[in-house]
């Protein structure tokens, strides 16, 4: 894992925790896919908050000098990915998350804490 890496998913973890996102997961995945270093993982309770988390990621990192490379899902505000490169970040309505389940498909990746991200 880069240092980069690390401080996007730090940031993220606090943006997304800034507008109350339910179930924050980080994942540290960079020994078991090229995919990416982390994977973030939260959900909103409706897809107003959906939204907002979306955006309030997206202008935290902004502040910090990092965009995305890539966007999906917007319009449906049911699962948002956001591409940052070494940082994937997922956020949910909590329906998606259930049905998708990406911690359990990513179960291999070790669950990082808040604490070890700022550490």
């Amino acid at each position: 894992m880069n240092n980069i890496s690390k401080e996007i998913a730090k940031i993220t973890y606090q943006a997304l925790d800034e507008k109350k996102a339910e179930d924050i997961k980080v994942l540290e995945i960079g020994d078991i896919t090229i995919i990416a270093d982390y994977f973030i993982i939260a959900n909103g309770t409706n897809s107003s908050q959906v939204q907002a988390l979306v955006d309030n990621v997206q202008q935290v990192l902004s502040k910090h000098g990092f965009e995305p490379k890539r966007i999906e899902g917007v319009r449906s505000a049911s699962w948002v990915l956001l591409d940052y490169g070494d940082v994937v970040v997922h956020i949910f309505s909590k329906e998606d998350r259930l049905f998708y389940d990406l911690e359990r498909i990513w179960r291999d990746g070790k669950v990082t804490s808040k604490e070890q991200l700022e550490a």
